[in-house]
């Protein structure tokens, strides 16, 4: 494909997660035809066209050089080179550094063809059973503890399901944060390996999922986690016994009463203040 400009193309190739066999026919074939693949880690995409007998040029697009590559790239795109930009795992560009070149791309008037494939997202989430009418992806959560206190917060009224994505070595850290903004009882599934052969998918409450991990058993490999969305309902105007009846039910799952009273606030004609002061003995 050339583009009217003359300008050559970008293409967004998704690759297996896991494995190796989910590579869609129209990926391989696009791989094969491009001029240049910009890869997230050169190494593990060599492997990738190892397998499949694909003998394009690489050059190195991730996080630490993506500040000069993308002007770089941008301009080859600019003289006719057709580039297919790849992700570690995946679909470029979703919580991965290569957004940053789809938007010079698209500001630069380049063409962007996506060829989509598997994503951990909707794999995790179509095999959890709980809701998929909507959800939400937040990606992973910011690593500093006030950052991703204030994200959960925002979470805690969510009602959509929520997918995120973490790290082994972080896991029993954000769990136990879920646990503080959700609530004890919330539903959890935890989808590790996806598409592997040690594939496996991990059904209970967070409080169950961090006094597994708590145990012997050590994390291993990258998580999905889906979340199920609140059930709080909105109500308008909530009186002043059911407000107490509401804070009651959310100091139970565990949320500070800080936090209880911020989201009650929005339900109510009483403030945040006066929620917090409320006294639930009467």
């Amino acid at each position: 494909m050339q583009a009217a400009n003359n300008c050559g193309v970008l293409y967004l190739v998704a690759t297996p997660i896991g494995n190796l066999e989910d590579m869609t026919l129209r990926g391989i074939r696009i791989l094969q035809e491009v001029d240049l693949i910009a890869a997230e880690d050169t190494r593990h995409t060599g492997k990738l066209l190892h397998h499949f007998q694909i003998t394009t040029p690489q050059i190195s697009y991730h996080l630490h050089n993506q500040g000069d590559r993308t002007s770089e790239l941008i301009e080859k795109l600019q003289q006719g080179t057709n580039i297919a930009l790849v992700s570690d795992a995946g679909m470029p560009c979703i919580s991965d550094p290569g957004s940053l070149l789809g938007q010079a791309a698209i500001a630069n008037q380049v063409t962007i063809v996506p060829i989509p494939g598997v994503s951990a997202a909707t794999t995790a989430l179509a095999a959890s059973g709980l809701d998929t009418e909507r959800f939400v992806f937040e990606g992973f959560l910011p690593i500093k503890d006030k950052s991703k206190t204030a994200r959960l917060e925002e979470l805690t009224r969510e009602t959509r399901t929520i997918i995120l994505y973490e790290a082994p070595h972080r896991l029993l850290n954000t769990l136990i944060s879920l646990e503080k903004a959700l609530g004890t009882t919330r539903a959890i599934v935890l989808a590790r390996e996806l598409t592997k052969i040690h594939e496996e998918f991990w059904h209970g409450t967070i409080t169950e999922a961090i006094a597994l991990y708590q145990s012997d058993r050590q994390p291993k490999g990258e998580y999905t986690i889906v979340v199920a969305g609140s059930e709080l309902t909105k109500e308008i105007d909530l009186s002043e016994s059911q407000v107490k009846g509401e804070l009651q039910q959310l100091l139970a799952q565990g949320l500070t009463r800080s936090q209880a009273s911020k989201q009650l606030a929005k339900l109510s004609k009483l403030s945040r203040r006066e929620i917090y002061q409320l006294n639930l003995n009467d």
